[in-house]
């Protein structure tokens, strides 16, 4: 039912502009160079260089040891810098060298810290472990729990967050990640968190979507919405 619902102009506009500033502006591919990360950056501080109105995401995501290069381009800026961190994306790591990974990031000067869970512990109902690891790296950082970008998963964990905070008075924040790529997508994940957490949680401070691709469609969407046409894609930069 959500993924067929449509919004009006407004609030469309709205919710567009509201999924950048909640975008982790994302690179984790191999073929990373410090130039890659610094263009990224930049686009990230100023996504259409011909609307001032457009505004800045909340963070660029990247390797580890890419940090340092993301962060001399974001600094001033109010651009956070994240990192992915603890074996990403496998997780397959001995609890030692996640620990001194996620040190060197907090070291490093990132301001935001992904893990990954032992997926492989947690498929295989070793809840303990899995639970133990997230206590000790969290003792090092505090960062968000990230999930497979699916409305349904999602669903679930702000169920649970608004579950925790009724009950607890506890906030909780929430990131997905992986596979929204469409800004009808983007908007969709945004109504959700409005309707079952309220407008409290509509803010950067408590919810982010990690995207690599997004943030081109997003563009086009809002320059469509406000001109009455579509921009040509090779009007925005690739990264």
């Amino acid at each position: 039912m959500l993924s067929k619902r449509s919004i009006k102009r407004e609030s469309k506009v709205f919710a567009l502009d509201l999924a950048i500033r909640m975008m982790d502006l994302t690179t984790l591919e191999g073929a990373d160079t410090p130039g890659k990360v610094a263009a990224l950056s930049s686009k990230g501080i100023r996504p259409d260089p011909t609307d001032p109105g457009i505004p800045s995401v909340a963070a660029i995501c990247v390797y580890p040891n890419l940090v340092p290069y993301a962060l001399q381009r974001t600094r001033g800026t109010g651009v956070n810098v994240a990192s992915v961190a603890t074996a990403f994306p496998s997780g397959q790591s001995p609890l030692e060298v996640k620990l001194e990974e996620t040190r060197w990031v907090v070291e490093a000067g990132a301001q935001e810290v992904d893990m990954v869970i032992d997926r492989g512990a947690f498929l295989s109902g070793n809840y303990a472990k899995v639970y133990d690891e997230i206590v000790r790296v969290k003792e090092l950082c505090a960062g968000k729990a990230a999930t497979n970008a699916t409305l349904p998963v999602a669903l679930c964990m702000l169920e649970v967050i608004r579950d925790v905070h009724e009950e607890t008075g506890r906030v909780v924040g929430m990131k997905v990640a992986g596979g929204i790529r469409q800004s009808k997508q983007a908007v969709q994940f945004l109504v959700q968190v409005h309707e079952t957490l309220g407008l409290a949680w509509l803010t950067p401070d408590r919810y982010r979507i990690g995207a690599s691709t997004l943030l081109n469609d997003v563009l086009m969407q809002i320059r469509k919405e406000r001109t009455g046409r579509y921009q040509n894609p090779d009007y925005f930069t690739i990264d």
